[in-house]
């Protein structure tokens, strides 16, 4: 195997480790009042910025084309950062992150479609083992407080999935991410006032907060733009698919939370269903090449 390939390889497991760390970071934090949705918000995006465009100066010199990212991602990103922190106020890390990839992958199927490509019946089978999943998941929670955090992250995962799209035409990853944070500071401004009479900051939550945005959030999406450069967007949702369970091993190590055989069927069901999609539209694909 030359090296290339393992450099993607190495990429791509390094940011869905990345991935799941935010998931573990914001779920501790968040779970034990260590500070408020809104200001851990901030302060990750606000680290993530520092670290990129410190990353960006030392390297500039050696970057020939600098693209700067764009409005459209930037809002993604923002959407998908606060929409993932209220959301794991009421939700476990497994639960959250299932919801917020299953999400993802969910739309991207359905931008897929809408692009004019029809599904196999197949990938209607996957589709609906997916959907029940999610039901089977949510429906304890119809008349608890629960709902409105699965409903929050799910816009969670509807907006990374189209920062995802973005990302895959990303010619300098460094560069783009960097300036798609940001372009956050005037969403982080409007967010810090609407929200500073209830801030709630201790010294453990803001340490998890820059944590999230330098490493996981910020080095950990540049990494993401390195893969997504070479994977298809069938292979970046397959790879994703991953970052639930390692989500919910960190909860069960780091946050004292506990895998419930509802949260395992779930995932099963979620995830084998997405998979059922992804597989079915390759082998439909490579009958296609065979009759032609």
């Amino acid at each position: 195997m030359s090296l290339y390939p393992i450099k993607i390889i190495i990429s791509t497991v390094c940011a869905l480790i990345a991935f799941a760390g935010n998931s573990v970071l914001c779920r501790i934090a968040l779970g034990q009042n260590l500070i408020d949705a809104a200001s851990f918000t901030n302060i990750r995006l606000l680290s993530g910025i520092v670290t990129l465009m410190l990353i960006v100066l030392v390297k500039k010199k050696h970057i020939l084309t600098q693209s700067k990212g764009s409005w459209l991602a930037s809002c993604m990103l923002f959407v998908y950062a606060i929409a993932f922190s209220y959301g794991y106020i009421s939700l476990d890390t497994g639960v959250g992150a299932l919801i917020l990839f299953g999400s993802v992958q969910i739309t991207l199927i359905f931008v897929n479609v809408t692009s004019g490509n029809k599904l196999h019946y197949s990938e209607w089978l996957g589709l609906s083992t997916a959907f029940v999943g999610f039901v089977y998941l949510i429906f304890p929670s119809l008349t608890s407080p629960t709902i409105s955090g699965m409903a929050i992250m799910a816009l969670s995962g509807v907006a990374w999935a189209f920062y995802t799209l973005l990302g895959r035409s990303s010619q300098n990853p460094l560069s783009d991410t960097a300036y798609n944070f940001l372009r956050t500071l005037p969403f982080i401004l409007f967010m810090f006032l609407l929200s500073f009479k209830s801030t709630t900051i201790s010294q453990e939550g803001i340490v998890l907060a820059v944590l999230s945005g330098a490493l996981a959030s910020g080095i950990g999406y540049v990494i993401w733009y390195i893969a997504l450069n070479e994977l298809s967007i069938s292979q970046a949702g397959v790879v994703q698919l991953f970052v639930p369970v390692i989500a919910a091993i960190g909860g069960v190590l780091f946050a004292q939370e506990q895998i419930t055989l509802r949260l395992f069927i779930s995932s099963v069901l979620v995830l084998g269903g997405i998979l059922i999609v992804i597989l079915g539209k390759s082998y439909c694909m490579k009958q296609a090449l065979n009759e032609k």
